[in-house]
């Protein structure tokens, strides 16, 4: 499926002032339905995520990214990991929310960026699988003076 994903302006500092190390935590990648909205300005922690998913296949806080690993190609930061998957499940999902589990409550779990789907997804006793794009999960881009990469 095909994914878009965004920054929560607190998470992106979060990995500059060490509140998270992205290969050494346990990042967690939790799903949400169409009614959570999120707000890249106030969202910081777990906690100010609403509307996880429930269903068959799928437990609470997500699913724990595998290999999370970091890339810097041609001035930009790669966030990766391998591909996250619930099976056997029965769920409807339009976003997915990524996370730093590591502290270990909702409220000292900070968010990371959240991907959109475009559209609700579903799994009917199937598996729900997110495959990362080619480029990465997330990426940090430095830019030059007109905007462009540098």
């Amino acid at each position: 499926m095909a994914v878009t994903a965004y920054w929560y302006a607190k998470g992106f500092l979060s990995v500059f002032n060490k509140e998270v190390d992205w290969a050494a935590d346990t990042i967690k990648v939790a799903l949400t339905t169409s009614t959570y909205t999120p707000n890249q300005d106030t969202h910081d922690y777990f906690d100010d995520v609403t509307n996880e998913v429930t269903g068959t296949g799928y437990t609470a806080g997500g699913a724990t990214l595998g290999t999370p690993t970091i890339a810097n190609t041609l001035n930009a930061i790669k966030l990766d990991g391998v591909a996250v998957a619930w099976t056997t499940s029965t769920i409807t999902a339009r976003r997915a929310v990524v996370y730093d589990s590591t502290p270990g409550t909702a409220g000292t779990n900070p968010l990371l960026f959240w991907l959109d789907f475009g559209e609700d997804k579903v799994s009917d006793a199937g598996t729900f699988t997110i495959t990362w794009h080619a480029n990465g999960m997330a990426t940090i881009t430095a830019t030059d003076a007109t905007g462009y990469p540098a």
